[in-house]
């Protein structure tokens, strides 16, 4: 069997579907490409391509992504597929309907290495990277899907499993794909990161103005080293330094996603702390109550700490956003993702909790 057999067919770049389609009319290549990206199609229903052409294109361009299971929540708004790849790994994309927007959070690796304690998918360790199809592939179905229910898939985020920046190259061409052939703008487009900053160093001079959120959670270099590990290696004065770079280069709104944990980083200090690193940077805030995962034993802050919290930051002139939580029933909330149904969770212990 060739190997070219095994890619999803959003891996493919346009050079290589002309070689693969040499001897075909030039203008075949282009129905292929509109088949693909412009309309998000299966082969099957390309009614101006031959269908031996079709047939042959969905044998040697299979899809990356197979539809293992589908959950849907908040009557109907927020959907989440658990996608098994061809080599059996398996990751999550959540698709949320809004009154003003319809955004998907899609996955960049299956699993995650950077180990965050409350993140159920760092809780269940790293596979390995996604390929740029496979990411890809997660905006088209999820953008059919849209289409379907009279939406237009307007924003997408890279908040899914795993961390972008460790995927940079593929996660980068995604982008690109997804700007340039699927049509979605920069400024809808959103990349999470929990504070590499090579990756936002090399965000600063890319040729895409596209947003940047980094998931910070602590304020201080002492207790983010126990929640966010890669603290230990990106301290915060050094993650200061280059969030300010990429605000002077794009000049682009900063987020901090900051993950509200009862008692370990919702508490005035914890606000303060919060604000005066927030400040120079101009940063925006949205605070999102802890969703729950099996691996880790403590509760998000409650609805009334969360408004205190709020009212904090914003005495202290943050701008700060509370952000519904979408789809928790379902496990398809911030730091819910895990690809499995099955697993059994190895509980981690709450950090200290502190005044």
């Amino acid at each position: 069997m060739p190997a070219t057999v095994a890619r999803s067919r959003y891996d493919w770049t346009r050079d290589e579907l002309t070689d693969l389609l040499a001897g075909e009319p030039r203008y075949r290549v282009d129905q292929v490409w509109e088949g693909l990206y412009q309309h998000g199609t299966e082969p099957d229903q390309w009614s101006n391509v031959p269908k031996a052409l079709r047939t042959r294109v969905a044998e040697q361009l299979p899809s990356g992504l197979t539809m293992a299971t589908e959950s849907v929540s908040d009557d109907g708004e927020t959907v989440k597929w658990l996608w098994t790849l061809a080599d059996g790994h398996q990751v999550e994309t959540v698709l949320m309907h809004y009154p003003d927007r319809t955004t998907v959070c899609v996955s960049s690796q299956a699993g995650c290495a950077m180990a965050c304690s409350f993140c159920a998918t760092g809780q269940a360790g790293f596979d390995r990277h996604l390929t740029v199809g496979e990411i890809t592939e997660q905006v088209v179905l999820a953008r059919r899907r849209s289409a379907e229910v009279g939406k237009r898939l307007s924003n997408v985020v890279f908040m899914g499993m795993g961390e972008p920046f460790a995927n940079y190259d593929r996660t980068w061409e995604s982008i690109h794909r997804i700007h340039d052939d699927l049509g979605l703008g920069a400024r809808h487009l959103t990349v999470s990161t929990v504070g590499v900053v090579p990756g936002i160093r090399r965000l600063t001079e890319a040729d895409l103005p596209v947003n940047l959120a980094v998931s910070l959670h602590l304020a201080n270099d002492a207790e983010r080293d126990e929640l966010v590990p890669i603290n230990r290696r990106y301290p915060l004065a050094v993650l200061a330094e280059a969030c300010a770079d990429y605000i002077d280069a794009t000049h682009r709104r900063l987020s901090f996603e900051w993950a509200l944990i009862d008692g370990v980083n919702d508490t005035p200090r914890h606000a303060r702390e919060l604000a005066a690193y927030a400040r120079p940077l101009r940063a925006h805030v949205n605070l999102i109550p802890l969703n729950p995962t099996p691996g880790y034993a403590v509760r998000g802050t409650p609805p009334a700490g969360v408004r205190e919290f709020a009212e904090t930051l914003g005495d202290l002139g943050i701008n700060a956003t509370v952000r519904r939580t979408r789809g928790t029933d379902i496990d398809a909330a911030c730091g819910q993702l895990r690809a499995t149904h099955s697993v059994e969770p190895v509980t981690i212990a709450p950090p200290t909790r502190r005044d």
